[in-house]
């Protein structure tokens, strides 16, 4: 089993910036696809970002391609969201993810495991 912790969320006025962390534990926590989805009120959830177990491949939704920065840390067992330029419409919880291989990384039912969320409120 993976346990997945957010932490990071918080608010910040447009145009701010935002790291959040996704901590795993588990025996094979670093050999996971670690993907970010968020899901604001009375909207679906949306793919944000994800990252194989090396951390050499990423991937982006296109609305955060430019602004958000996937990354890992495999020694600490940490994945990183760096959230830059962000907007209201980022307004969200966000939540970390795991899954084994890297197949269509934008679905949220390809994930095995998830953590609880951290809330990212943007101001205008």
């Amino acid at each position: 089993q993976v346990q997945l912790v957010e932490s990071g969320g918080g608010l910040v006025q447009a145009g701010g910036s935002l790291r959040l962390s996704c901590a795993a534990s588990g025996r094979t926590a670093d050999s996971y696809t670690i993907g970010w989805f968020r899901q604001g009120p009375w909207k679906e959830r949306e793919f944000v970002a994800a990252i194989s177990w090396s951390g050499g491949s990423t991937y982006y939704g296109d609305s955060v391609k430019g602004r958000f920065t996937i990354s890992r840390d495999n020694a600490k067992n940490t994945v990183y969201l760096q959230m830059n330029s962000l907007k209201p419409e980022d307004t969200s919880e966000y939540s970390c993810a795991a899954a084994r291989g890297w197949i269509a990384v934008d679905r949220s039912n390809g994930y095995t495991y998830w953590g609880r969320g951290t809330q990212v409120t943007v101001s205008s």
